[in-house]
C-alpha cells in the first residue's frame, strides 16, 4: 500500500506522521479492552461481552471526518469510533462492562445497558439541552440489529429542516443544516426490513447520511450466502446510485484493512452528504470478527481453517501495522513498545474501573456484617444467622443483590423477636432498597420541569352562541394555532400533506405552511417514527402521523425498543418528545377497527398513551405536550370526525392534562370506567339505564398511561360499592390492565359489594359492517344488560331477571 499524506489533510510529514501513531494507538488501545473485556466475562466479572474488534481502522477513518453538531446512529461493534471521537475512554469502557450505575463513571447509560452500547449527552443533569452543535453526538443504541436506521433517517432529515426552514430556531441544535447523520450496521442485518425500508426513505428524502456497513461476511454463525443476495449489499443496491436528474444514493465500496484508501473513502463522503445533502452508502468489506461475535461461543466452530487463516492475515490492525513498517512512520521495535504500554494503560484502565465499581459494594457489605453481627449476639437463632453472614462475606467479589438477599433473609429468623438491632436491620433494608432501587429504575419519565404531568389543565371556553361543527374543524384549527405559533412543530405521514389527512384533519395546512412542515411519506411506518425520534432528538417538535391505529403494529418495534426506552436507558441524558398521532377504535372491520390497546399499553412503558373521547380531548392533549418533553402516543377516535362538537374560543390554549380521569355522569349504583369511542356509547346506556332505575356513574379514563394519578376511580368506587370496566379491546387486553391499576394499585376491593365485571370485544378482529361490529364489539344492548345483570344479582326484587 502507499499514501499520499497531501490526500488526507494539507498538513506537514511530521503531524501526519504523528496522526498515523496516534490512530494506532487508539486502535491497538480499543483492541486490547476487547481481548481484556472478554477475559473480564469468562472468569465472572462482567456478564455479558460484545466487542468492535477487527472493525477498528475504518472507525478511525470514519472519526475524521466526523465534526461537531453530527450525530451517530450506530450499533454495538463501533467502540473505537467511541475512543476516536474522545468520548469513551478505557476506564469507562470497562465501567460500562462491569453495569456500574453511577453515570460519571459509565455515562453511556449508568450501568442499564450491556457493554458496546453507545451514547453522548444531549441533556445536561436537570434535563435541559446541550448545545449540540460544540459537541460530537452519538444517539443511544440498542440491541436489535437495524433498529437504529429509522432514528437515523430522522437524525438526518433535521439537518434538512434547519437548513430550509428559515423561521426555525436553530439555536444549540443547527450550524445551516451542516450535520451529517452517520450510521452503522453488521452485513448480516442489512437483511432485516428496516435496512431497506430506511435506505429507501433516506433515497426518497434526499437527506445527508452516511450509511456504513461492516461486512465480515457473517451473521454469529450464518455465512453472507444465507444472508444476502449475491452475497454483496453494495451490489443488490446498485439501483440506488444516483444519476443526473435524479434521486439517489453515492454508492462506495472500501477495504476495511485499508487505512489511506479508508480515509479518502470517509472525507469524500462527508463532504458529498454535508455538501450536496444527499446520502452516501460505505461498503466496508473484507472484515474481520477475531473474537466471534460475542462471548456466548467462539467462531472457530464455524469458520474453516482457511476462513480463520485468511482472517489472521487481514486483520485491520495488523495491516495498518505493516502499512507504517512499509512507509517507514516507525519501526517495528517502536510499534512494540507503543504496543507494550498501551497494555500496560488498560490493565490499569480495568483494575481502576473494577474498584471503582466493587469498593462501594465492600463497604455496603461491611456495613451489613457489622450490622447483623451485632444482631447475632441478640437472636435466639444466632446458629442461622451466622451461616448467611460467612456466606457472604465468602463471596469474593459480591453484587449488591448479595448484600440485600443476605439482609432480607435474615430478617425472617428475627420474625418473632423485637429488639433494636432488629429495628436497626429493618431501617437498613428499606434505606437500601431507597438508595439502590433507583439506580435501575429511574427516568422511565422526565424528571425535568418540563414533564407533561406538570403541565395544568386549562379547559375549553365557548362563545354564547358558540356553533357546532364537525369535529374535524376542532382539530384542524387546533392545529392550524401551533404551526403559527411553533415553528419546530411540523406533521408527516400518510396522506397527511397534500390532502389535509384522510379525515380532513389536516385541511389547508399543507398549503399554508410549506411542504416540509406538512408532509406525505410512503406506506413506511416504522420509518415514520423513526423520522419523529430523529428530529426530536435533535431539538424539533415532530407529529408522526400513523393513519390507522391497526397500522400501529409495523412501527411497535420502534416504538418499544427505541423510543419508550431512550430517556430510562441514558439515565435521562437523552430525549425525544415525539408525539405519535393516530387513529382507531371502532369503524368497519378487521384491519381499520382493531384495537391493540392492551398490546401497546404493555409495550410502550416510556411513552404516554392518550385515549381521548372526542377532537376537542384530542386538541387539548396536543396542546399539553407540546408544552412538555415527553413522547405520547393519542389516539384519536375515528369515528368521530363527522360527529358535531362546539368550536372553542379559545383554540391552541386549553389543555387536556394526563392521568387525569373525567366523571362525564354521576351515580350511586355502580361505576362504568371506559374510554374513546365506547365511552360515548357507555354515556348513551346510562341514559337508558335509568329508566328502568339503574343510577350509574360514568368515568372517561382519557389516559392510560399515565392512569388516574388522582385515585379518582376508587372514590367513586367507595360510594357506589360496584366496578364494571368496558372496553372494546380483547378480554384480557386493556381492560386487565384498568383493573388491575384499579384493583390493585387503588385497593378498590375494599368497597365492592360485587364482583367487579369486564365487559369486552370478542376474541376475535372485528368482523366487517355494522352487523360486524355489533356482534364482536360490546353493543349499547350489551352494556345495558350486562349493568342490569350485575344490579340483579345485587337485588333480584328490585330488578327481576332480564332473560
Amino acid at each position: 500500500m502507499t499514501s499520499n499524506p497531501d490526500e488526507i489533510e494539507d498538513i506537514s510529514y511530521n503531524d501526519f506522521k504523528a496522526e498515523v501513531l496516534k490512530d494506532y494507538t487508539i486502535a491497538v488501545t480499543s483492541r486490547e479492552c476487547s481481548l481484556l473485556g472478554r477475559r473480564e466475562v469468562l472468569t465472572g466479572k462482567a456478564k455479558f461481552g460484545i466487542f468492535g474488534d477487527g472493525k477498528e481502522i475504518p472507525q478511525l477513518a470514519w472519526a475524521k471526518a466526523f465534526k461537531n453538531g453530527d450525530f451517530r446512529s450506530g450499533y454495538y461493534r463501533d467502540q473505537t469510533f467511541m475512543m476516536a471521537i474522545g468520548e469513551l475512554t478505557i476506564e469507562q469502557f470497562f465501567a460500562g462492562l462491569y453495569a456500574h450505575t453511577d453515570i460519571k463513571h459509565d455515562p453511556m447509560s449508568a450501568g442499564r445497558q450491556m457493554g458496546g452500547h453507545f451514547a453522548t449527552h444531549s441533556l445536561d443533569e436537570k434535563g435541559n439541552w446541550n448545545d449540540l452543535t460544540k459537541q460530537k453526538n452519538s444517539s443511544a443504541d440498542i440491541s436489535p440489529t437495524a433498529g437504529q436506521m429509522p432514528r437515523l433517517l430522522g437524525l438526518a432529515q433535521a439537518s434538512k429542516m434547519y437548513r430550509n426552514i428559515n423561521e426555525m430556531d436553530a439555536t444549540k441544535f443547527s450550524n445551516n443544516g451542516n450535520e451529517v447523520a452517520w450510521g452503522t450496521i453488521g452485513n448480516a442485518s442489512t437483511s432485516e426490513g428496516l435496512f431497506f425500508e430506511t435506505i429507501n426513505a433516506a433515497g426518497v428524502l434526499q437527506v445527508p447520511m452516511v450509511m456504513s456497513v461492516w461486512d465480515d461476511e457473517y451473521g454469529i454463525s450464518v455465512h453472507a450466502k444465507h444472508q444476502t443476495t449475491k452475497e454483496n449489499i453494495s451490489e443488490i443496491l446498485k439501483g440506488f446510485q444516483r444519476e443526473e436528474n435524479t434521486n439517489g444514493y453515492e454508492i462506495l465500496r472500501v477495504q476495511g484493512w485499508d487505512y489511506p484508501a479508508l480515509v479518502d473513502t470517509y472525507q469524500k463522503a462527508s463532504k458529498i452528504a454535508r455538501t450536496h445533502h444527499i446520502p452516501v452508502l460505505i461498503h466496508v468489506n473484507e472484515l474481520t470478527q477475531p473474537q466471534g461475535h460475542s462471548t456466548s461461543g467462539s467462531h472457530e466452530r464455524y469458520k474453516n481453517t482457511e476462513r480463520l487463516n485468511w482472517e489472521a492475515a487481514h486483520d485491520c490492525n495488523l495491516k495498518m501495522r505493516e502499512w507504517i513498517i512499509a512507509n517507514n512512520f516507525a519501526t517495528k521495535e517502536e510499534l512494540r513498545t507503543i504496543e507494550k504500554d498501551i497494555k500496560k494503560q488498560v490493565r490499569e484502565g480495568k483494575k481502576a474501573a473494577w474498584s471503582a465499581y466493587n469498593t462501594p459494594i465492600l463497604q455496603e457489605r461491611k456495613t451489613l456484617v457489622a450490622l447483623l453481627e451485632n444482631l447475632s449476639k441478640t437472636s435466639a437463632n444466632k446458629v442461622f444467622i451466622t451461616k448467611l453472614i460467612n456466606n457472604l462475606t465468602a463471596i469474593v467479589e459480591p453484587i449488591r443483590k448479595d448484600n440485600i438477599s443476605t439482609a432480607r433473609k435474615v430478617l425472617r429468623y428475627v420474625l418473632n423477636e423485637d429488639s433494636s438491632e432488629k429495628t436497626q436491620l429493618i431501617n437498613w433494608i428499606n434505606n437500601y432498597i431507597n438508595l439502590i432501587q433507583p439506580k435501575y429504575s429511574s427516568h422511565l419519565h422526565s424528571h425535568s420541569k418540563l414533564s407533561a404531568l406538570h403541565v395544568k389543565e386549562v379547559k375549553p371556553t365557548y362563545d354564547d352562541d358558540a356553533k357546532l361543527v364537525d369535529a374535524r374543524l376542532v382539530i384542524r384549527d387546533n392545529f392550524d394555532t401551533l404551526f403559527a405559533k411553533h415553528p419546530e412543530v411540523l406533521i408527516f405521514g400518510e396522506d397527511a400533506g397534500h390532502i389535509g389527512d384522510v379525515n380532513q384533519g389536516l385541511e389547508g395546512m399543507q398549503e399554508k405552511y410549506g411542504e416540509l412542515r406538512v408532509s406525505d411519506t410512503g406506506i413506511r411506518e416504522a420509518t415514520i417514527i423513526g423520522q419523529g425520534i430523529g428530529m426530536a432528538m435533535r431539538g424539533l417538535r415532530p407529529i408522526a402521523e400513523i393513519q390507522y391505529l391497526d397500522y400501529i403494529l409495523y412501527a411497535l418495534q420502534i416504538m418499544s425498543d427505541d423510543l419508550a426506552t431512550l430517556h430510562y436507558r441514558t439515565h435521562g441524558r437523552q430525549k425525544a418528545p415525539l408525539i405519535i398521532r393516530t387513529r382507531g377504535h371502532r369503524l368497519e372491520g378487521i384491519w381499520h377497527s382493531g384495537s391493540q390497546m392492551g398490546g401497546v399499553i404493555n409495550l410502550v412503558r416510556g411513552i404516554h398513551v392518550l385515549v381521548p373521547r372526542n377532537m376537542t380531548k384530542a386538541a387539548g392533549f396536543y396542546n399539553t405536550l407540546l408544552e412538555s418533553d415527553e413522547p405520547a402516543l393519542v389516539v384519536e377516535c375515528l369515528n368521530g370526525y363527522r360527529l358535531k362538537e362546539k368550536m372553542p374560543n379559545n383554540i391552541g390554549a386549553f389543555k387536556t392534562p394526563l392521568g387525569v380521569v373525567e366523571t362525564i355522569k354521576e351515580g350511586s349504583d355502580i361505576t362504568l370506567v371506559s374510554y374513546g369511542s365506547t365511552l360515548n356509547m357507555v354515556a348513551q346506556a346510562a341514559k337508558e339505564l335509568i329508566e328502568v332505575g339503574i343510577d350509574v356513574e360514568v368515568i372517561d379514563i382519557q389516559s392510560l398511561l399515565p392512569f388516574d394519578i388522582n385515585h379518582d376511580i376508587v372514590k367513586s368506587i367507595a360510594k357506589t360499592n360496584r366496578l364494571m370496566v368496558i372496553d372494546e379491546d380483547v378480554p384480557g387486553g386493556a381492560s386487565a390492565y384498568i383493573l388491575n391499576e384499579i384493583l390493585n394499585t387503588q385497593n378498590a376491593y375494599e368497597y365492592l359489594d360485587s364482583k367487579p365485571q369486564t365487559l369486552t370485544a370478542k376474541s376475535h378482529r372485528p368482523a366487517y359492517g355494522t352487523d360486524g361490529d355489533y356482534f364482536s364489539k360490546p353493543s349499547l344492548e350489551d352494556i345495558f344488560e350486562a349493568v342490569y345483570q350485575v344490579m340483579h344479582e345485587a337485588n333480584p326484587s328490585d330488578f327481576p331477571k332480564l332473560r
